[in-house]
């Protein structure tokens, strides 16, 4: 059964279409990168997929007991974000304010998904620095583990490698990978075409055209051709 079904979505603000006629599923498992032109609607998706905003039209549908507080976002970094005085165990935790119910404090059960968290990304000796104190990749994993705090299921990455250096970002990637071959469905946002199409199993392209399919569908698509050969352009 599908994690996650969209049926006819259109996108956008105050009325002012973006995008229109999104349809498809994100079944468990699946590694998905939505890819698409500036202002394309990409983000929009993600904080309509999140109930941050409703759709124009159409339904987002969660299945297979995916609850919308069990979703883990991982959103672009702002610089207030990046300047947050908290330490790196604080901010992980905060990740698990979804799960607490009336609680007002954090439980065995919170501490725990937030103590496997800080090790599955590495972070066990910077648990007490400050976030702010940290390097930008460091950063980034802090936050990559604060969205698992929310979630075994789902995780909604938006462009989770911009600013990083290469060797840092390839990390990145790695971590990711690792995540989703453990059982995680990821949807991530990527300007980062040839990292989406190493990684991910389906695609989803948003703009004029929208494609949705696997990889290699999507390398046969008009869209995919299109968007690649824009890519390549832009890099000579």
């Amino acid at each position: 059964m599908a994690l996650l079904t969209c049926q006819g979505v259109s996108l956008g603000y105050d009325g002012h279409e973006i995008v229109r006629g999104l349809n498809f599923e994100v079944n468990p498992g699946d590694y998905l990168c939505i890819v698409g032109e500036n202002g394309s609607g990409k983000s929009t998706l993600m904080r309509t997929i999140l109930g941050l905003q409703a759709p124009l039209g159409g339904k987002i549908l969660t299945g297979d007991g995916l609850r919308q507080n069990e979703i883990g976002y991982l959103p672009q970094q702002t610089v207030v974000q990046k300047d947050f005085p908290a330490s790196v165990r604080e901010v992980v935790l905060s990740g698990c304010q979804n799960q607490m119910g009336l609680s007002p404090f954090y439980g065995r059960e919170q501490k725990k998904r937030a103590a496997d968290a800080i090790e599955k990304m590495g972070l066990s000796k910077l648990t007490k620095r400050c976030y702010r104190e940290l390097s930008g990749g460091q950063q980034q994993r802090v936050l990559l583990a604060r969205a698992l705090c929310a979630t075994q299921k789902l995780l909604l990455l938006d462009e989770p490698v911009a600013g990083l250096d290469p060797k840092v970002t390839a990390e990145m990637y790695g971590l990711i990978e690792q995540l989703n071959k453990d059982g995680v469905t990821v949807i991530m946002i990527s300007h980062d075409i040839a990292a989406a199409l190493q990684y991910a199993d389906h695609i989803l392209h948003v703009g004029k055209d929208v494609f949705f399919g696997t990889r290699d569908e999507y390398l046969r698509s008009d869209a995919g051709k299109f968007f690649l050969a824009q890519e390549k352009g832009g890099e000579a």
